[in-house]
């Protein structure tokens, strides 16, 4: 590990001399570096203090053989307690961090949600799991771009698919793929009976053609009139697609834009992030041990977390974490869940990492 701490410190310095320079070849070279550097600094930041704390308890030791001084001799106890303390903190880091990154964690992401079990209330839920995820993205300073809305008759979603655009957009929500459940006793529901609605997320990252080669000769367009809430002419003319990939049976249907071309874009981006989804997860399942150390990152079944409106909760099924500060939460208080998730998927796979066997 350590061998590879220098050479990722010694390439660090070799990428700041080069920036400071001014040595960068072109625009694009001068990108590519400042992308690797930024890349690099959190690892050489964490290893520099380890070296710093390593170096602290060698020299604090050796100068406990000679030191005389009372005073003197508290102070470098006091040192090397405090060395010797934070020392596997930092290992603990660095170990994390050189982790092998998932390639996919720095794009976009797709978002869908579908309305589940429990009608109307389903729908209802549906379109409050949409704000939150809005909610969210806005405390992140992320761009949120509709690409299809279906509606259900009480100003709920009965299926709701949009972009989110920023950095680290992946990276934080991939674990958000599942059912998500909740607990309330509905508005119409006289006896004040609580029940029990779902509606399923799945995440997938942005796939571009250099990802995902997609063969339009595969896919079949059908463009129709525009049904529900619309501007002038969304209702008036056969604006809206619909997208169907043969070989899958992927029906996607866009009409949120006035122009038929820019709803095929929308659509042609849904489905190609949908089947690069699905590849992705072929090559999960393709490798057991990887899958057995994941916190649930795709599987659209998996029944992950319940919001539970009587006793304010909401409890995350996969980690076992619980906490009441369910508003809080549903207005994109979604942090303290999310870093949790990080925190148990770095955990088991640095678990599955030290129960390899070494190569000799």
């Amino acid at each position: 590990m350590f061998d590879r701490l220098e050479d990722l410190l010694h390439r660090y310095e070799e990428i700041m001399a080069e920036l400071g320079e001014g040595a960068a070849s072109s625009p694009d070279r001068y990108q590519k570096l400042m992308k690797e550097q930024s890349d690099l600094s959190p690892i050489v930041s964490v290893y520099k203090e380890y070296k710093t704390c390593r170096d602290t308890i060698e020299e604090s030791v050796a100068m406990l053989e000679d030191e005389k001084d009372e005073e003197m001799r508290q102070m470098l106890k006091e040192e090397l307690s405090d060395a010797r303390h934070a020392l596997p903190g930092l290992e603990r880091q660095l170990k994390i961090l050189l982790l092998p990154k998932d390639p996919n964690d720095d794009k976009n992401v797709i978002v869908e949600i579908r309305s589940g079990a429990g009608g109307d209330e389903a729908a209802l839920f549906a379109a409050e799991i949409y704000r939150m995820y809005v909610k969210y993205a806005e405390g992140r300073r992320w761009k949120t771009e509709m690409l299809s809305l279906n509606e259900s008759g009480l100003g709920g979603f009965k299926e709701v698919t949009f972009m989110l655009s920023g950095r680290g957009a992946y990276s934080r929500l991939k674990y958000e793929s599942g059912v998500h459940r909740v607990q309330r006793v509905p508005e119409t529901e006289s006896g004040g009976r609580i029940h029990t609605s779902t509606c399923t997320v799945a995440i997938m990252p942005e796939a571009e053609e250099i990802d995902f080669h997609l063969d339009l000769n595969e896919c079949r367009f059908d463009v129709f009139r525009a049904s529900g809430n619309g501007g002038q002419c969304v209702n008036t003319t056969d604006s809206a697609v619909r997208l169907t990939h043969i070989p899958t049976g992927i029906v996607i249907s866009c009409q949120d834009e006035k122009s038929q071309l820019k709803n095929k874009d929308k659509a042609l981006k849904v489905l190609r992030s949908r089947l690069y989804e699905m590849e992705l997860q072929k090559q999960h399942d393709a490798q057991a041990a990887e899958r057995r150390s994941q916190i649930g990152t795709g599987d659209r079944s998996e029944k992950i977390r319940t919001y539970n409106f009587p006793q304010t909760r909401v409890t995350d099924h996969r980690i076992k974490l619980t906490t009441h500060r369910l508003f809080e939460v549903l207005n994109g208080d979604l942090d303290e869940i999310i870093d949790s998730l990080i925190a148990a998927d770095q955990a088991a796979r640095l678990s599955g990492l030290q129960e390899e066997p070494t190569v000799a």
